[in-house]
């Protein structure tokens, strides 16, 4: 997808994210923490303040917002680990390479931060998912825990997938 660009958001660029990030929401409920509603009603600072904590990366095709991810410090034990999260591709865009381009853009950045190891918690129940993941490079590990989307019904649990970054990664990261 040479049309497709993947560009870093900064604070100022808040309501770009906001943008990308309810139009997810709205698109798949299913597969978030966070509400539409809840969301919807955060103001200005809150969405600063979220575009302080975490890198976030959004892929455009001529002006469009197509898809997003984050990375952020995540749950590790170890600062040498990121975590991504927030993965979202419009409808449309699915299955050409945007997420593709979006984790990948991701890696390079948290590789550049000094980071070793790349986790993103997949829905065990997402074959799709943790195929993508698995085409990407991550590795299945032994962690797991309960979701947190709002779809999550008692017992659904997700894996802890992880990239390594360097050609020599360093021990397995704690999670």
């Amino acid at each position: 997808m040479s049309d497709v660009n993947v560009r870093a958001l900064g604070e100022a660029d808040w309501q770009d994210y906001r943008s990308v990030r309810l139009a997810a929401l709205r698109e798949s409920p299913e597969a978030f923490v966070g509400s539409l509603e809840e969301e919807e009603a955060f103001d200005e600072r809150i969405w600063r303040a979220r575009m302080v904590r975490s890198q976030r990366l959004v892929a455009v095709r001529q002006g469009q917002a197509v898809g997003v991810v984050s990375i952020g410090e995540g749950q590790a034990a170890s600062s040498e680990v990121a975590e991504l999260f927030g993965l979202w591709v419009a409808p449309d865009y699915r299955g050409t390479g945007v997420a593709t381009l979006l984790v990948k853009e991701a890696a390079a950045r948290a590789r550049e931060g000094g980071r070793r190891h790349l986790v993103y918690w997949v829905g065990t129940e997402n074959g799709r998912a943790v195929a993508f993941a698995s085409g990407m490079g991550f590795l299945p590990t032994d962690y797991r825990r309960p979701m947190g989307v709002v779809s999550a019904d008692d017992g659904d649990e997700e894996i802890a997938m992880v990239l390594p970054l360097h050609e020599e990664p360093g021990p397995w990261p704690r999670l």
